[in-house]
């Protein structure tokens, strides 16, 4: 795994509305099955939309995890506050842990286990 890429999707350099990167959400997910993890890029609110569109995101992908759609989903920041993710994170942590944003806690990212 190390040294593997992560598909990278921004959903927000546009600005677009919650409902716009809600439909583009679920347009990479559908896209993306058949990989083990993605890194969907949204923002974490210096701007005041993107923790709009975050919150929109990790609200989205934990309904999906209870309907079975997605495996889990790990908010980038999660690898360095306790936020109740620490057994996602040591079952999945292989697939992402090379990636920056997750060494670096970076709360504009969410990663996606398909």
């Amino acid at each position: 795994m190390e040294g593997m890429l992560l598909n990278t999707f921004d959903i927000k350099s546009d600005m677009p509305d919650v409902r716009e990167a809600g439909k583009r959400l679920a347009e990479i997910i559908r896209a993306s099955k058949g990989q083990q993890a993605i890194k969907i890029i949204h923002g974490y609110g210096s701007t005041g939309v993107g923790g709009v569109i975050r919150n929109a995101v990790r609200k989205s992908l934990a309904k999906r995890v209870r309907n079975h759609e997605i495996k889990a989903y790990i908010p980038g920041e999660a690898f360095v506050s306790l936020m109740g993710f620490d057994d996602v994170i040591r079952t999945y942590k292989a697939r992402v842990a090379h990636d920056a944003d997750a060494r670096s806690g970076n709360p504009g990212v969410t990663y996606v286990i398909l």
